[in-house]
C-alpha cells in the first residue's frame, strides 16, 4: 500500500471474484489491529462470518464487535453510530452487495428497484467520510463483482453500489486468485494477487502476491520468503533458498516449513525486511498522539511546570 498498512480515517474497498480471499484479507487487518490494542467491528451483512476460521486467522472473536443487520439502512446506521463513538480503530462491512435496501426487502420478489442501493450508498458515504476522518477509524468495504451487459470495449466488470464508493475510497484493492497450491494431488491453498487500482496516500497500481492456505489464512512464512528474495536478503539459487550461508530448504514449500518450525529465524528475517524497506521506527523519533490526533515527538514536549524541554 506504500504507507506501511491501511490508512487511518479513510475508506478502503476490497473487491474481487468469489472465493478470492477478500474476507480473509479483511480479517487479517482486523487481527493486526487487535494485536496492537485496537478495537474492531465486523458488520456481517452476508450473515456468513465463520468465527472458527476468524479465530484461526488470529482474530480475538470475544473482543470483536459483530452485527448481523437485516437491512442496508440498519447496517449503515450501525456503522455510523460505531464510528461516531470514536472507540473503533477499524470497521469491516461485508459486503456492499448484501446491503439490501428496506424497500426491496419489504417488496415482492419480482419488483424492480432502480438505483435504490446506489442512492443508499451515496447518502451513507457523504455522512461517513467526515466522521471517519475525525475519529481516525478505518472503514473497509468488501465488494463483489458484476458484469455490465453489452460492453464491446474495455472490461465489462463493475462493482455494485453505484459510483459513490469508488469516489470516496482512498484505497481500492482488486483481489484475484491466480493459481492453486497443491500438496501432491490435494489442493491446500490459493496463490492470490492483489492490485492497488486506486491509492490517494501513495503511488497506485502496485502488485502483491501471497498464499492463502485453507483453514489458516495468509501464509506469513510465504510472504516473508517472497519479500526477502525480492530485497536480496534471502538468496534463491535454482530451487534452493539460502539465508546468511544457511540453507532454508529445496523448494518454496520446504523453505516455508523450515521458517514455520524456526520462529526465531522468521522474526529475525522480518526485522531485516522492515529495515530494508525503511519501515522501522527510530525510538528517539517515536511519536505519540494527543487528543486531536496530532503527532508530537516525545523528546520535544515542554515540561508544563518549568517550561523547559524534557
Amino acid at each position: 500500500l506504500g504507507v506501511g498498512g491501511v490508512p487511518r480515517g479513510r475508506i478502503v474497498e476490497i473487491f474481487g471474484p468469489e472465493s478470492s480471499g477478500k474476507t480473509t484479507l479483511a480479517l487479517h487487518i482486523v487481527a493486526e489491529a487487535q494485536r496492537t490494542g485496537g478495537i474492531a467491528a465486523f458488520i456481517d451483512a452476508e450473515h456468513a462470518l465463520d468465527p472458527v476460521y476468524a479465530k484461526n486467522l488470529g482474530v480475538d472473536v470475544d473482543e470483536l464487535l459483530i452485527s448481523q443487520p437485516d437491512t442496508g439502512e440498519q447496517a449503515l446506521e450501525i456503522t455510523d453510530m460505531l464510528i461516531r463513538s470514536g472507540a473503533l480503530d477499524v470497521v469491516v462491512i461485508d459486503s456492499v452487495a448484501a446491503l439490501v435496501p428496506r424497500a426491496e426487502i419489504e417488496g415482492e420478489m419480482g419488483d424492480t428497484h432502480v438505483g435504490l442501493q446506489a442512492r443508499l450508498m451515496s447518502q451513507a458515504l457523504r455522512k461517513l467520510a467526515g466522521t471517519l476522518n475525525r475519529s481516525r477509524t478505518t472503514a473497509i468495504f468488501i465488494n463483489q463483482l458484476r458484469e455490465k451487459i453489452g460492453v464491446m470495449w474495455g472490461s465489462p466488470e463493475t462493482t455494485p453500489g453505484g459510483r459513490a464508493l469508488k469516489f470516496y475510497s482512498s484505497t481500492r484493492i482488486d483481489v484475484r486468485r491466480i493459481e492453486s497450491i497443491k500438496d501432491g494431488t490435494d489442493q491446500t491453498g490459493n496463490r492470490v494477487r492483489a492490485k492497488i487500482v486506486k491509492n490517494k496516500v501513495a503511488p497506485p497500481f502496485r502488485l502483491a502476491e501471497f498464499d492463502i492456505m485453507f483453514g489458516e489464512g495468509i501464509s506469513r512464512e510465504g510472504s516473508l520468503l517472497d519479500v526477502a528474495v525480492e530485497n536480496d536478503i534471502v538468496r534463491k539459487s535454482g530451487a534452493w533458498y539460502t539465508y546468511e550461508g544457511d540453507q532454508l530448504g529445496q523448494g518454496r514449500e520446504k523453505a516455508k516449513v523450515f521458517l514455520r518450525e524456526n520462529p526465531e529465524l522468521a522474526i529475525q528475517l522480518q526485522a531485516k525486511i522492515l529495515e530494508a524497506l525503511g519501515l522501522t521506527k527510530d525510538p528517539s523519533q517515536e511519536a505519540q498522539l494527543d487528543e486531536n490526533g496530532e503527532a508530537i515527538a516525545r523528546e520535544a514536549n515542554p515540561d508544563p511546570k518549568s517550561g523547559k524541554r524534557k
